[in-house]
């Protein structure tokens, strides 16, 4: 028989696309999805179950199912449209609360996967080049999400004691990047003039869209115990992201900068999580060697990564101005037609 797996928040990007990777994978004999609304991608094997993760239902619902990996996919870093922030640790906290609940009245369960984040390290002026993963907690947490990641991990980390015979992995990933991610971090660094903070030139690292969910598909077949740093290797500078993109860098004065970054907001460009404002001063950059050394995969660099979103970004500016050149061209050539024939 082969694996039997359970994606959480399967409408969002994350759950989503592992589920179209899944399904090619000759060795998942079945696939389900767990959300409040239906994926928007036509997924062609994945069994679609609406139920909202913090209802206590699931916890009939998921034996049913028999699977024996479950991948966490619901952890929000912002609120979704049309949600208070308030909503977050509800998410992410109690539901995952309840999931483990859900897990543990399954039998079958072997495998847990989780998508955590590097935010819980914390971007601090006086923190190491690169964070390794049992330095979690070294520094203490300033932000909600950040509280409530190192609540999340804390659970899984007593369900995998409690129940030595399940493997949890916790996956700490950097920002992703890709135009088909619609995030507040990915419309930051499309606007035109971006604003950073003066005197400040942090060292940044990303995974790439596809990593991303590449690193999650591989922790489904190569389980390891514990935390995993997931991101590019190598960094690079805020300033040399911004001039690779041709973007115009806005410094403003550091106890400003929160302040530009909420008028950005309100003007629709996306608002920045609390988490933003330190990362974007003094970086954060982690060590990846567990996940190449002993999950087995090796996601492209930070820099292949930048390089890539850049030549997408271009494309995208590109493509519209052809489409409405060829217009401009065809209506031209039509007008001109129409007063050849009037002139007949």
């Amino acid at each position: 028989m082969g694996r039997r797996v359970l994606i959480t928040g399967v409408a969002g990007f994350w759950g989503t696309e592992l589920a179209r990777c899944l399904e090619r994978s000759p060795e998942v004999e079945y696939l389900a999805g767990l959300d409040v609304r239906p994926p928007a991608a036509d997924l062609a094997r994945t069994e679609f179950i609406r139920a909202d993760i913090r209802n206590p239902l699931i916890s009939k619902l998921l034996p049913q199912t028999r699977v024996d990996t479950v991948v966490h996919c619901d952890v929000l870093l912002v609120p979704e449209p049309g949600k208070a922030p308030e909503q977050l640790h509800d998410i992410n906290v109690i539901g995952s609360l309840q999931l483990l609940a859900a897990c543990e009245r399954t039998e079958e369960v072997r495998t847990i996967v989780v998508r955590g984040s590097a935010a819980i390290y914390g971007a601090e002026p006086n923190a190491p080049e690169f964070f390794t993963e049992d330095m979690a907690g070294r520094f203490p947490f300033r932000t909600r999400f950040q509280r409530d990641i190192g609540e999340l991990e804390s659970y899984f980390e007593n369900f995998s004691r409690r129940f030595s015979h399940v493997s949890v992995t916790t996956l700490r990933f950097q920002p992703t990047l890709g135009t088909a991610i619609d995030s507040p971090l990915t419309r930051y660094l499309q606007q035109p003039v971006v604003p950073t903070q003066l005197g400040f030139d942090p060292l940044l690292q990303f995974i790439h869209s596809e990593d991303a969910v590449g690193a999650l598909e591989a922790a489904v077949m190569r389980p390891v115990r514990g935390p995993v740093n997931v991101a590019g290797p190598g960094s690079v500078s805020l300033s040399r992201l911004l001039r690779l993109a041709g973007k115009i860098p806005l410094p403003v004065p550091a106890p400003l900068f929160s302040t530009a970054l909420g008028l950005g907001g309100r003007l629709g460009l996306g608002r920045l999580p609390p988490e933003a404002v330190p990362w974007l001063r003094n970086g954060l950059t982690i060590d990846t060697t567990r996940l190449e050394e002993e999950i087995g995969f090796r996601p492209r660099s930070t820099l292949e990564a930048v390089e890539d979103f850049v030549e997408e970004l271009h494309g995208r500016r590109v493509l519209p101005d052809l489409r409405a050149a060829a217009i401009g061209n065809a209506a031209a050539r039509n007008g001109s037609r129409r007063r050849s024939r009037s002139r007949a």
